[in-house]
């Protein structure tokens, strides 16, 4: 028997179309008539978890005290950690028992932080094209939306100028991320200056996620929003160990800055999960003390990828400008392609899995996101496949 009278509540029909559940849709179906899939549409890195913090996490799992409920606020030993390496990296001290707090990776905390901060109607700022959890998260909350419109022409960098005063008046929150998932955009330290001045004249709390804080190449290093004077007053930082240490799957992050706005999370969190298993802390614990020479390993193989893929691209027609940070390509369709047709349509013809633009908001129309998780010879394989294929950065038709 259904249940055809049971309704969805509002909150979910609020939110657009998941792109992504469409493209596994495909990629499945794809697997099942035997293509070989070259997979470059999540942010989901390849090769394995370093080998020092696999092996903590099996000592501790041994550790009989660990496998209790962890501390609703996460480890006194993690929390130290966390302020640890925001103080080697920028300088920042931080409070472990007020102004840092473990999460289940940082998705769960930035969309969990609007929940415990937007009520309906409230109005939150949202840059587009943006990671899906910034206005994804207000949206479940019932807040609305006011997407503040990227472009190439101003280097994807929110225009604080163009803000319409009264938007500016109403903002209660406005989420940001640089380096930049999808655009693979990064701001100078002048644009966090400005940004901390606009958001104490109208009193918005700033919610920066620096989850690509350690992939950048070429000797560019990204600022901390909590670098800059006054920041910890009206904002948190979110940060992940999925990408720079190889342990998406394990699902292990934290937001650090104003205690009152992590309390506000934690207060929320205690109704809702127990917190990262003990042992899972343990191991990330391991991860942040790491020697640089693993994070430049990591930045060597991303900057590799990137150059070889931006070379490939060229060739087939593409002017890809060279990125500064993260593990992405921000890829023009060819001209008169949408972005949502244009991904189906190389996966249809080539076996190769890229992400369309809109999926991270309407200012992405017009792009895809390419992803640098695999090997080069995997990624030639995906520049061969274009080339046979006939997809280059031209009118192109779409089957």
């Amino acid at each position: 028997m259904g249940l055809d009278w049971i309704h969805q509540a509002d909150r979910l029909s609020a939110l657009p179309p998941y792109v992504f559940a469409r493209l596994d849709e495909l990629k499945a179906k794809a697997r099942e008539q035997g293509l070989d899939l070259i997979d470059l549409g999540m942010g989901n890195p390849d090769g394995p978890t370093p080998q020092p913090v696999v092996e903590a996490a099996m000592a501790a799992l041994q550790d009989v005290s660990n496998h209790g409920y962890p501390p609703f606020e996460g480890t006194a030993s993690f929390r130290r950690a966390i302020t640890d390496w925001y103080y080697r990296r920028y300088n920042v001290e931080l409070d472990p028992d007020g102004e840092a707090l473990p999460l289940l990776g940082s998705k769960e905390g930035l969309t969990h932080l609007a929940i415990a901060y937007v009520n309906p109607g409230d109005l939150v700022l949202v840059p587009s094209p943006a990671y899906p959890a910034h206005f994804r998260g207000p949206l479940i909350a019932g807040g609305k939306i006011h997407s503040l419109m990227l472009s190439a022409e101003k280097d994807w960098l929110i225009d604080i100028s163009a803000i319409p005063e009264d938007v500016a008046r109403q903002a209660k929150i406005l989420y940001f991320n640089y380096p930049s998932n999808p655009t693979a955009a990064t701001a100078p330290r002048e644009f966090f200056e400005e940004i901390v001045a606009f958001a104490r004249h109208y009193e918005i709390l700033l919610v920066h996620d620096l989850c690509y804080a350690e992939l950048a190449f070429d000797g560019y290093q990204p600022t901390s929003l909590l670098e800059i004077p006054g920041a910890k007053d009206l904002g948190v930082e979110f940060h992940t160990l999925s990408k720079t240490y190889n342990m998406a799957g394990w699902r292990v992050g934290f937001v650090v800055g104003n205690r009152h706005v992590i309390q506000g999370l934690r207060t929320l969190k205690t109704n809702l999960d127990y917190g990262i298993f003990a042992a899972l802390q343990r191991a990330a614990e391991t991860a942040l003390q790491l020697p640089d020479i693993y994070l430049e390993e990591v930045q060597t193989r991303y900057r590799t990828r990137r150059d070889f893929l931006i070379e490939g691209l060229g060739k087939l027609g593409w002017s890809v400008p060279k990125t500064k940070g993260t593990m992405y390509l921000w890829v023009p369709c060819p001209p008169g392609v949408g972005s949502t047709d244009f991904a189906l349509s190389v996966l249809q013809q080539t076996g190769v899995v890229v992400t369309p633009g809109n999926a991270f908001g309407s200012g992405g129309e017009g792009y895809v996101r390419i992803s640098l998780i695999a090997e080069c010879d995997r990624l030639q394989e995906a520049l061969d496949r274009f080339a046979a294929a006939g997809i280059c950065y031209q009118p192109m038709a779409v089957s």
